[in-house]
């Protein structure tokens, strides 16, 4: 069962709006079954171009993974839109992935899908300061490869992740080097 949390900033929520967002982003369900949580943000932000102020930001948590898109246009609608064909895009796109990778696994070294693990769910904590660390965020982390690492790391749109090596059973951080492939960290104690 999922859970759609619907969150407006600057923003009314109307009937007509919250029912749009449940058509638009419930669809999602259809394409990745297995979602667990779909957190809808809609804000209107101050900016100098009235095209970019309305923002659609949605962040869908499975079993899986976590991808996160945001859209921005000078209508609220125009951006839920935007942003669910994205991540229907995208949805696709880690499908395709997986299978590949599934199929390439099971030839190489006979691995069972259901053997893959689950990616961390984050519990942030924000904390103020004077300087020096002004966010912490904590997270599970779950063995993993390095290539289902940059797979997640690609669905969230970030430029680096942390996560637990499965092959060396160390922490690691896989990075998006300047060049556009990726690099990966390997801590060792001196």
């Amino acid at each position: 069962m999922m859970n759609l949390i619907i969150q407006t900033h600057n923003v009314e929520l109307t009937d007509w709006l919250r029912q749009y967002v449940e058509k638009k982003i419930g669809r999602l369900e259809k394409y990745l079954p297995d979602i667990d949580e779909i957190r809808v943000e809609l804000r209107e932000e101050p900016t100098r171009s009235a095209s970019d102020r309305q923002v659609a930001q949605v962040t869908v948590r499975s079993r899986r993974t976590i991808l996160r898109a945001e859209e921005r246009s000078g209508d609220m609608f125009a951006s839920i839109d935007a942003v669910s064909d994205k991540l229907e895009r995208r949805i696709r796109r880690y499908k395709g992935k997986r299978a590949r990778n599934h199929k390439r696994a099971i030839a190489e070294a006979n691995i069972m899908e259901e053997s893959m693990s689950p990616v961390a769910e984050l519990l942030m904590e924000e904390e103020e300061s004077d300087g020096g660390i002004v966010k912490t965020k904590r997270f599970e982390v779950y063995p993993m490869d390095p290539i289902e690492a940059a797979e997640q790391m690609e669905m969230l749109g970030h430029d680096f992740f942390v996560f637990l090596n499965a092959d060396e059973g160390q922490i690691n951080v896989l990075y998006r080097r300047r060049t556009g492939d990726y690099g990966l960290l390997q801590p060792v104690i001196a």
